[in-house]
């Protein structure tokens, strides 16, 4: 099994049909003040594999800082059913909704596993606030 592409977005579902419909992807942000959390993220990973990947999986998520100090992570089971007749590949989309903690500006990594091993990162490019210059003088030209 392997990683076909993971990102962040706004929104993402699986229609009636099975088709992933992912809205609003990005890879960075602007954050007011820290520490911070981006609210309601939506990582999306797409996962491929054969017949042969059938059973029980685990996947982990960890979220590192700028700093690559792991700010959270998670795990959890995936049980991959046999596909149907003889459908040679397996589509398996993961839609999660997470909140990102910030604890300051600079480049955060999202890390995948799969069975315990590191499969691909995700980044996320977070931005503080830029002081607005002041006027000398209390002048505004």
């Amino acid at each position: 099994m392997h990683v076909s592409f993971a990102l962040f977005a706004d929104a993402a579902n699986l229609s009636q049909e099975g088709k992933l419909n992912v809205l609003g992807v990005f890879d960075a942000v602007h954050v007011a003040a820290f520490p911070s959390v981006h609210p309601r993220a939506t990582l999306v990973v797409r996962l491929k594999g054969t017949p042969a990947d059938a059973g029980v999986h685990t996947m982990g998520l960890r979220w590192l800082n700028a700093g690559a100090m792991e700010l959270w992570s998670s795990s959890a089971e995936l049980s991959v059913g046999a596909p149907p007749g003889h459908t040679g590949e397996l589509d398996m989309p993961v839609i999660a909704a997470v909140d990102l903690p910030l604890d300051g500006p600079g480049d955060y990594r999202m890390l995948v596993e799969l069975d315990g091993e590191a499969h691909t990162e995700v980044l996320l490019h977070v931005h503080g606030a830029v002081p607005q210059a002041r006027p000398i003088g209390g002048m505004v030209s």
